[in-house]
C-alpha cells in the first residue's frame, strides 16, 4: 500500500526526480517573486507547491501567480481542479512526479515553489497511500466528535496508535480521523505504515530551501498581504462564486480567507473585523508552516531581510548550493 517504486540514486523514494529545486517557506515570505527569479537563473520550470493554488477562481485569497507572473516562467499544477473536487496527496505526488520528468526531458530543472509541508515531505520522502475514504466512517467519527470536548477525539487516536497522535494536534480531526480510519480498514496503526515517511534525506543530496525572515517582519508582510487582498477585489471574488453557485469542497474550503468572507457577507462580522480575523489566522497558519519545515532534516534555511531583492536571493541560493 506506498507508492514507493524501487531505490534509485537519480529519485527520491517519491520518484521525483533527484535534480529537482524546492523554494519554500511561510505565507507571505516572496516566494513566487524569487522562485521566477530563480527559475530564470538555472533555469527551470515551476511546479505549484501549493495545495489552494490547484483551484480555479480561488486566485486573489491563496495569493496564487498572476498571469503576468507565470508568463515570466512555465508555471504547473495550477487552476486544475474546480473548487468542489477533491485531491489527494497521492494525486498530487504522482502529477508533481509526471511534471517533472517532463520538464527534465525539455532540459529544463523542475522547481517547487510553494508553502505546503505535507506537499514537500511527501517528495522527498515518499508516501503511504492506504485504502480509499470511506465517508460513511468519517462522517460518524465527526458526529461523535462533535458531542464531545475538543480534546476527546485525539484521545480516541491516543488509545489505539499513541505514537500517530503524538505527531498531530489536538484539533486536527482531519487527519485524527484518517488514522482511525486506516487502523479500522487495515488492521494496522498509522504509525506502522508510515515509518518509510518519517526516515529524512540527506540534506547534501537535497535542494530545499526556506526563506526565513524574522518574526516581526513575517508578521508585518501577513498584515500588508491581507490587507492588499482586500484591495485587490477578495471580497468581490468570493461574491462572483456564489453568483455562479460555486461550493467549496472538503480542501478548498480550508484556503484562508474565503470563509471569513462568507461568514461577513452574511452578516456576522463587518469589514474591519473580517480583516483582522483573517490576519490573526493566517500568521498562526504561518507559525504551522515553519514548525512543518523545522521538521524536516531536508531543508536548508536562508535569513531574509527586507534590503534583498528577489534577484540578490536567487543569486545567494545559486550560491549556496554550490558550497554544498
Amino acid at each position: 500500500m506506498s507508492d514507493i517504486p524501487p531505490d534509485d540514486a537519480t529519485h527520491f523514494p517519491s520518484g521525483v526526480p533527484r535534480a529537482s529545486w524546492f523554494l519554500v517557506g511561510p505565507t507571505a515570505s516572496g516566494k513566487t517573486s524569487i522562485g521566477i527569479e530563480l527559475a530564470k537563473a538555472l533555469p527551470a520550470e515551476i511546479i505549484s507547491l501549493d495545495s489552494m493554488a490547484l483551484y480555479r477562481g480561488l486566485d486573489i485569497g491563496t495569493a496564487k501567480p498572476t498571469s503576468a507572473e507565470q508568463s515570466s516562467a512555465p508555471h504547473h499544477l495550477i487552476d486544475i481542479l474546480d473548487p468542489h473536487e477533491e485531491y489527494s496527496l497521492a494525486e498530487y505526488v504522482s502529477a508533481a512526479r509526471a511534471t517533472a520528468t517532463e520538464i527534465l526531458t525539455r532540459g529544463k530543472t523542475p522547481l517547487f515553489v510553494g508553502g505546503t509541508p505535507l506537499y514537500l515531505k511527501a517528495l522527498l520522502r515518499g508516501i503511504f497511500v492506504g485504502p480509499p475514504a470511506d465517508w460513511d466512517l468519517r462522517r460518524e467519527w465527526e458526529h461523535r466528535a462533535a458531542s464531545e470536548s475538543p480534546e476527546w477525539l485525539h484521545a480516541q487516536l491516543a488509545t489505539v496508535d499513541p505514537a500517530a497522535a503524538a505527531k498531530l494536534h489536538l484539533n486536527d480531526a482531519r487527519r485524527i480521523i484518517r488514522a482511525l480510519e486506516v487502523l479500522a480498514k487495515t488492521g494496522q496503526p498509522m504509525s506502522a505504515w508510515q515509518q518509510q515517511f518519517d526516515r529524512p534525506q540527506s540534506r547534501e543530496q537535497c535542494r530545499v530551501f526556506v526563506l526565513d525572515w524574522p518574526r516581526a517582519e513575517l508578521y508585518r508582510r501577513i498584515n500588508e498581504r491581507v490587507q492588499a487582498m482586500f484591495a485587490a477585489g477578495l471580497v468581490e471574488e468570493v461574491r462572483a462564486l456564489q453568483a455562479r453557485g460555486v461550493t467549496l469542497g472538503r480542501t478548498a474550503s480550508q484556503a484562508l480567507g474565503y470563509r471569513e468572507v462568507l461568514e461577513q457577507l452574511a452578516g456576522e462580522r463587518d469589514l474591519a473585523a473580517t480583516i483582522e480575523v483573517i490576519q490573526n489566522r493566517t500568521r498562526a497558519f504561518a507559525r504551522r508552516q515553519l514548525t512543518w519545515f523545522r521538521s524536516l532534516a531536508e531543508c536548508r534555511w536562508i535569513p531574509l531581510a527586507a534590503e534583498k531583492s528577489p534577484e540578490k536571493v536567487a543569486a545567494e541560493l545559486l550560491s549556496a548550493n554550490q558550497a554544498h
